[in-house]
């Protein structure tokens, strides 16, 4: 989907600004704008904070998982 966004799930744990940077990658290729005008900022900029919040609860069950199963 977006050559750009990289596996966030791995050895070292990720960043805020990781999260942030692939929510963003997300909403831009989904959107089709890679600035949006002033009338959708708020709703672009709100879409990507949904989207790292969601990338990040999912990373930590994803890691909270493992660590029952092991």
């Amino acid at each position: 989907m977006c050559r750009s966004i990289v596996t966030l799930r791995g050895p070292t744990p990720a960043t805020d600004d990781d999260v942030k940077a692939a929510a963003l990658q997300f909403v831009r290729k989904v959107s089709g704008y890679r600035q949006p005008s002033r009338a959708n900022q708020e709703s672009f900029e709100g879409a990507v904070d949904e989207i790292a919040g969601s990338v990040r609860r999912l990373l930590t069950d994803i890691d909270a998982n493992s660590r029952r199963s092991a």
